[in-house]
């Protein structure tokens, strides 16, 4: 089973055109899981710097408006039912 030039020459072109095309795929997945990283890491950047932000930049100022600090506000929290417990799974002494 003897291939001619010819036919080899048209599947070294065939075999070069599908390894290009093997190769833009892997960038553009390559390029997307790199976007998909960054886009991760802004996202639990956001949600877990907003809640600070907002205790800072809106809260924190009307505390101190109204003489109210976050150890008057931590008893306050310390009277709704079922906190104390997440006191003592987190290892903070009880009064």
């Amino acid at each position: 089973m003897s291939l001619d030039t010819d036919e080899l020459k048209q599947m070294l072109r065939k075999q070069n055109e599908l390894l290009e095309d093997n190769n833009r795929i892997l960038h553009k997945l390559h390029r997307f899981e790199i976007i998909g990283i960054w886009t991760k890491l802004v996202w639990y950047g956001l949600l877990i710097g907003i809640p600070f932000a907002l205790y800072y930049y809106v809260l924190d100022p009307y505390f101190t408006a109204f003489g109210s600090s976050y150890d008057t506000f931590n008893a306050g929290m310390q009277e709704i039912p079922g906190v104390k417990q997440f006191g003592v799974w987190f290892g903070e002494k009880q009064e």
